[in-house]
């Protein structure tokens, strides 16, 4: 007969293995991110599968220390995520210097309203 125990058991080795696919997927999109934006969304999902992890692990312990770690990581979790998208949007308010398609297309622009003078 299968006891509630053996569930539980069943059910945080599932979570386990499913979290432990969704920590490499993750560490694959912080390496390989196209963007700094993915970058940092990748960087917060791996605050979540971390969550997750600490959570499992005081389910399969009952040590229930681990939810108050567990809660304090997603606090930090999202501090850290609201200053990366700060840094992103200041980033964003500096100016660049304009790219040489920029200047030459500018270029071309003000010799043809010259001809229409």
């Amino acid at each position: 007969m299968i006891t509630p125990a053996d569930i539980v058991a069943v059910a945080s080795s599932a979570a386990l293995l499913i979290l432990g696919l969704a920590l490499l997927l993750t560490v694959w999109r912080v390496v390989a991110g196209p963007t700094l934006p993915d970058r940092i969304l990748a960087l917060d999902m791996l605050t979540g599968v971390a969550i997750g992890f600490i959570a499992v692990i005081a389910v399969k312990t009952g040590f229930s220390l681990y939810i108050d770690i567990a809660i304090s990581l997603g606090l930090v979790g999202f501090l850290a995520t609201v200053a990366f998208a700060r840094f992103v949007l200041s980033r964003g308010n500096i100016k660049s210097p304009p790219s040489v398609s920029a200047a030459t297309g500018g270029a071309k622009t003000r010799r043809a309203g010259r001809k229409g003078r």
